[in-house]
């Protein structure tokens, strides 16, 4: 009875339920499209592109017709080079947008997760070897008011020192309806095994559970995680997550999305769905009131300090744009209950301006590529590095990845140091870097990675690249890491309109695992569809 209820709500409102890999509505809405789905339609920036990617017509015909993955084992040595860490469906299908986090138990453990356009949902690739062999896995999410899978993606991996666990984030969304939703999952087996669908943790939705109703003017995008790992925090052991809500009128138009955050303490291993997560708003809701869809947040990165404090990081990203304008920092010292009354900006005046273009698209590529930002901690020095792509010199050098420092838990900010450097010289590389990530390690030696197009004099192939420091951020030294660069109008299907929104790197003392989208080894020339993969270059030092 209660399952009727809800389809039957859903589909008054226009909601017509899809499984993530069908092609047929179930029930034709007479509302029409979702206010959502009017958004990505009608504006070029707001909802994250991977949301995008997952729901287009590209994706939604491959999926139907994929055949189920091949479970492959690739053998990697230390010193053998990249290694695909996914496998493959037949026809191959992409992968991207990628976050990895290791065990805080035992270094040589690693888990990865990925936008997967097989199942719809994420892959799950696991190490126990430091890098050496990986097998993948997939975690599908399911919208309990209809028990129907939904489309995911936009994945986050963190380890919970306490609950000697992996936790993974993931959306849930529909083509053709409007549920929203951010799940949590939760792995005791260091990522062999994953909460059911139907039993993950509830993180934020849209649709009342207590009556039927759904929210149909809300979308909730981009979800971030984080967990307290110091043992003498007084949280220690929470998990955070932040998320972007948007706010949808009736035409598709956003006047407002804020960051929010979500908190909890416990986590059931039996049953996930048990677990009670606290609200609190990282930036209050429609600020400044001017309802235009201007002052806006997107790419919210949660960083617990040891101590306790808590660091959320964002950018002035319009609602409805790809136009980033500052790059801020909010600070909980109570477990995230509350922040301050202001955010801290980071980025000092005049020294950044953004890809003028309002779709994200760079020069001589079909591509978007937003302005992700990175925020690591120091567990050994306390210092936070921030990392972002700055267009300031775009007529000279492209996009260019930049760092800036605090050691004084975010108050202040140094001045930007260009991290993606020429070889030759402390001056920036040629052409267009992007998608940064960045991670210290306990001892304190940080290391980025980021996609860059220095090495294609037409500013359109790519590699990836990755760069150290041993003084605290002060310096940094970079090198290829990837074997052989591509071409990203292979990478989508046809269109190459999509590689993703982000990459990843997790570092430890032992092993430092970077881990970023490939299209090496597309195989349209055998399918006729461009895919992409995710890879890795793992480095291990000595215990």
């Amino acid at each position: 009875m209660k399952r009727n209820r809800v389809l039957a709500v859903l589909i008054a409102l226009g909601a017509t339920l899809v499984v993530a890999t069908a092609g047929p509505a179930a029930a034709q809405s007479a509302a029409g499209t979702p206010r959502w789905i009017r958004h990505i339609e009608r504006y070029p920036g707001g909802i994250s592109y991977g949301v995008r990617a997952m729901v287009s017509r590209e994706a939604t015909r491959a999926r139907a017709t994929a055949g189920a993955p091949l479970h492959v084992t690739r053998p990697h040595g230390a010193s053998v080079g990249n290694v695909q860490m996914n496998d493959d469906s037949y026809p191959p299908l992409p992968q991207n947008e990628t976050s990895v986090a290791y065990s805080l138990h035992n270094p040589m453990v690693a888990v990865a997760a990925a936008n997967d356009y097989v199942a719809g949902g994420v892959v799950v690739m696991r190490t126990a070897d430091g890098g050496q062999t990986w097998t993948s896995t997939r975690v599908l999410p399911e919208f309990r008011g209809s028990g129907d899978y939904c489309s995911g993606g936009d994945p986050a991996v963190a380890y919970s020192l306490r609950d000697s666990a992996f936790y993974l984030t993931q959306l849930c969304f529909f083509r053709m309806a409007s549920p929203s939703e951010v799940h949590l999952f939760k792995s005791t087996d260091n990522g062999r095994t994953w909460t059911p669908g139907r039993q993950r943790a509830l993180v934020a939705t849209n649709f009342d559970y207590s009556t039927g109703t759904l929210d149909d003017s809300s979308f909730n995008d981009k979800e971030y995680l984080g967990v307290d790992n110091f043992p003498g925090d007084a949280h220690y052991g929470r998990i955070y997550v932040t998320y972007t809500k948007f706010h949808i009128q009736p035409s598709g138009f956003s006047d407002y999305c804020p960051i929010q955050l979500a908190y909890t303490d416990y986590v059931p291993t039996f049953d996930p769905s048990l677990t009670i997560f606290q609200h609190s708003s990282v930036q209050p809701d429609n600020p400044g009131g001017n309802g235009k869809g201007k002052s806006a947040n997107q790419f919210s990165v949660p960083v617990v300090e040891k101590g306790g404090a808590l660091d959320v990081p964002f950018v002035t990203e319009e609602c409805n744009t790809g136009l980033d304008h500052h790059f801020f920092m909010q600070k909980s010292w109570d477990g995230g209950a509350t922040f301050l009354a202001a955010p801290v900006r980071v980025d000092l005046p005049g020294a950044f301006m953004d890809n003028p273009d309002p779709s994200d698209l760079l020069p001589a590529k079909k591509f978007r590529a937003p302005n992700t930002l990175s925020l690591a901690y120091s567990p050994a020095t306390a210092t936070l590095e921030y990392l972002y792509t700055n267009y300031k010199n775009m007529g000279s050098s492209g996009g260019d990845i930049v760092g800036q420092r605090s050691t004084d838990g975010g108050a202040t900010w140094s001045a930007q140091q260009v991290v993606s450097r020429r070889w030759s010289s402390s001056g920036p590389a040629r052409n267009d870097q992007f998608l940064p990530s960045g991670a210290f390690t306990p001892s304190g030696k940080f290391y980025a990675i980021w996609l860059d197009c220095r090495r294609d004099p037409a500013n359109h192939n790519i590699d990836t690249f990755e760069a150290w420091s041993s003084d605290d951020g002060l310096t940094f030294h970079d090198k290829r890491i990837n074997e052989t660069s591509w071409d990203p109008d292979l990478g989508f299907f046809t269109s190459g309109a999509f590689i993703g929104d982000y990459n990843g790197i997790a570092a430890n003392d032992v092993a430092v695992y970077p881990v970023w989208t490939d299209g090496s080894r597309s195989a349209i020339e055998e399918t006729g569809i461009g895919e992409t993969d995710i890879f890795t270059d793992v480095e291990i030092s000595a215990p």
